[in-house]
């Protein structure tokens, strides 16, 4: 590992002001992404602005019944929390999925929202990446790829995001909050990560420099009435393979609301935009559900060997949106 500096942040101004000073410094919060990629040599800071200890770590009710997350609440915090997991379960179901007991008790959600892919290429040094090195090539497109994106992917990369906290807050319309040294600033969570296009290493829309203060959740009382359902290659930890946010409101049989969000199937938390769309006003049963599912993934461009997941993710959005159908019934 290459030797870097370290300097604890006091606020969130002072905080700021370290990484403006120093452009190969990088925020630290729980570490758990970061200083695995740095042991690899993937990411080389030379200098560490650990935020740990900034005033940033409370759960707070809005006045309008949404939620104020803060950046450095742990993911343990948050999945534990009362009106977390009252209002928006599918956000504690995420968080509980992601991780061993041990990461979530150090992950933050700042830092959950901007790990980096769990893609074999890119973690490799040795291998060409268009995100680590770009116009390097993609490999993974030709080579290994069943656990690759099969939505809003390019022909420079096929990634995918491995957040699961990332689909739910997607699902419920989720703002990111963040610092700058011009004042602060907010980005939907639906423009926070930017389509791979011909630049996969721009993942975000955040300012450079910028150190991401909290996360807020608009109420969405269709949130309490919520899943999320990860596939994964072994029942222990390990990222998915296809994973979904659901929320659901039914009156006299119809579909009043819905949210749907998918993971492990794109560079960043897919809103299934259009799947909501066709649900929405219509029958509540297995066969609205799998075309709502069939409209979304209409898109679905699949390599030779992740075609599976198209299947998997019609599969899961039935199975979980005629639970919560059945729960609303009761």
């Amino acid at each position: 590992m290459r030797e870097f500096g370290y300097e604890r942040a006091v606020d969130v101004s002072g905080a700021i002001a370290l990484l403006d000073a120093d452009p190969d410094a990088r925020f630290l919060g729980g570490g758990t992404n970061l200083v695995d990629l740095m042991k690899t040599g993937v990411e080389r800071p030379g200098r560490l602005v650990d935020v740990r200890e900034l005033p940033l770590d409370r759960i707070e009710v809005a006045e309008d019944g949404g939620l104020r997350i803060g950046a450095t609440v742990t993911n343990s915090d948050l999945a534990a929390h009362l009106e977390v997991r009252r209002n928006y379960p599918a956000l504690t179901q995420a968080v509980l999925a992601g991780a061993s007991g041990q990461l979530r008790n150090m992950a933050t959600v700042g830092g959950n929202l901007l790990q980096r892919t769990r893609c074999g290429y890119f973690a490799d040094v040795t291998k060409p990446c268009n995100k680590r090195v770009p116009g390097s090539g993609c490999p993974a497109i030709e080579g290994e790829h069943h656990n690759h994106a099969v939505l809003g992917a390019s022909d420079h990369c096929v990634a995918t995001s491995p957040s699961d906290l990332g689909v739910a807050l997607a699902a419920f319309d989720a703002v990111v909050e963040y610092e700058t040294a011009d004042g602060p600033g907010r980005l939907p969570l639906a423009d926070f990560y930017l389509p791979v296009g011909d630049t996969p290493h721009r993942e975000t829309a955040l300012p450079v420099g910028a150190l991401i203060t909290g996360v807020t959740l608009p109420p969405a009382p269709v949130a309490a009435n919520s899943r999320y359902r990860k596939v994964r290659e072994r029942a222990s930890y390990a990222f998915a393979i296809g994973s979904i946010a659901a929320a659901l409101d039914v009156r006299d049989g119809v579909v009043s609301e819905v949210r749907l969000a998918f993971g492990a199937v794109a560079s960043r938390p897919w809103r299934a935009r259009t799947a909501e769309q066709a649900l929405v006003g219509g029958p509540a049963d297995a066969a609205a559900f799998a075309a709502a599912a069939d409209a979304e993934l209409a898109a679905a461009r699949p390599l030779p060997h992740n075609g599976y997941k198209v299947t998997l993710m019609r599969n899961l959005v039935v199975a979980v949106l005629s639970e919560l159908a059945e729960e609303a019934a009761r």
